[in-house]
């Protein structure tokens, strides 16, 4: 008989990768508990954690605006109308 035993410990790869999962609202509860867990001993990964939460920070206060659908397409179409004529 097999039981699902429930795995504490997180490598290093897969605890940067829960944290840019927590930074995107998608990390599960467990996720977020183990990864705590891991960065009670993880200098390297509290680290990261750090950085990443910097840079989340700083994107959100720099109120960058994204062009609209449209735009790029426009700009796509012209690019290409351009790569089209130098090619002629």
């Amino acid at each position: 008989m097999s039981t699902k035993k429930m795995k504490i410990v997180m490598p290093c790869d897969e605890a940067n990768h829960v944290c840019d999962k927590t930074q995107y609202k998608e990390a599960t509860l467990w996720e977020k508990i183990i990864l705590n867990i891991h960065l009670i001993y993880c200098r390297a990964c509290r680290k990261y954690t750090k950085n990443n939460s910097k840079l989340t920070k700083k994107i959100k206060e720099s109120k960058v605006e994204c062009l609209d659908r449209k735009c790029k397409e426009s700009m796509k179409k012209e690019l290409n109308n351009a790569i089209n004529q130098d090619s002629n």
